[in-house]
């Protein structure tokens, strides 16, 4: 038996099957969770798909963007139909460089879309269902970003923010319902996004950013997906019945110990 009570749930992880959400969509499949990935990148998600299969998970993908609320609603309505929902990561998201300067109101609209409404269209979608069903976990992922300043990332530290603040909100709404919501906050995280941004921003230095980034974390390294998904699989599961409202970090000592 699995040391966490996930066996045969049903989650909804968005943008699950890159990063950090496909290690959780990886994670709960081999707890015995059937998984729906919600992404853009269909070929991509099926791929990821198939392999969560061949290792004896279940998981199925739905192209959604989570910023169409019609689309959102569509299928989650059409997933619960068939098995209720118990769980919903809202993962997924979009990075943004840039002061309250030099940020547009065209990069402030696009964070809003994905980052704040995305997971508002995926929560309000998800809670009617949730109500029925008698209950239901709710993890959004949030940043050390919604709590601390980092250089040039105002529009995304904004929309981190929001996801803090929501997660509160929903957690003291929905409690009677049996309704659980937390948050998750990473620091920096090695991600193939990483690897992209540093390449794409500062060539023939790579490995000098790579080293420099790691060791803003006073752990000295970034994290690994793995090690964020594993709190996905603690924060869903029946062990963790009691936690609610509640921001966790998951950033190597930087909020508290970069003072």
């Amino acid at each position: 038996m699995p040391m966490f009570k996930l066996i045969n749930k049903v989650a909804v992880v968005t943008g699950g099957a890159s990063g950090i959400g496909l290690e959780i969509s990886r994670k709960y499949a081999l707890q015995g969770v059937v998984v729906h990935i919600f992404e853009l990148d269909i070929d991509g998600a099926e791929r990821e798909a198939d392999l969560i299969i061949a290792n004896g998970g279940q998981a199925y993908v739905h192209k959604v963007n989570v910023s169409d609320q019609k689309r959102v609603r569509q299928v989650i309505d059409k997933i619960n139909a068939v098995s209720p929902i118990d769980i919903i990561v809202n993962n997924a998201g979009i990075s943004h460089i840039g002061t309250a300067e030099s940020t547009t109101e065209e990069d402030m609209d696009r964070i809003y879309a994905v980052n704040i409404k995305g997971v508002y269209n995926c929560i309000s979608a998800i809670i009617p269902h949730f109500k029925n069903n008698g209950g239901g976990v709710i993890i959004n992922m949030a940043s050390i970003a919604a709590t601390v300043g980092i250089p040039e990332r105002f529009a995304y530290s904004m929309s981190k923010g929001a996801i803090f603040t929501m997660t509160m909100q929903v957690a003291k709404d929905y409690i009677g319902d049996n309704i659980r919501c937390n948050s998750i906050s990473p620091a920096r995280v090695h991600t193939p996004f990483v690897d992209g941004f540093i390449a794409n921003n500062y060539p023939g230095k790579e490995k000098e950013m790579f080293e420099k980034l790691s060791k803003t974390q006073p752990i000295g390294r970034m994290a690994k997906s793995a090690e964020v998904a594993a709190l996905a699989v603690y924060l869903a599961s029946d062990e963790a019945s009691f936690l609610t409202g509640c921001d966790y970090l998951v950033d190597g000592g930087f909020v508290k110990l970069n003072n």
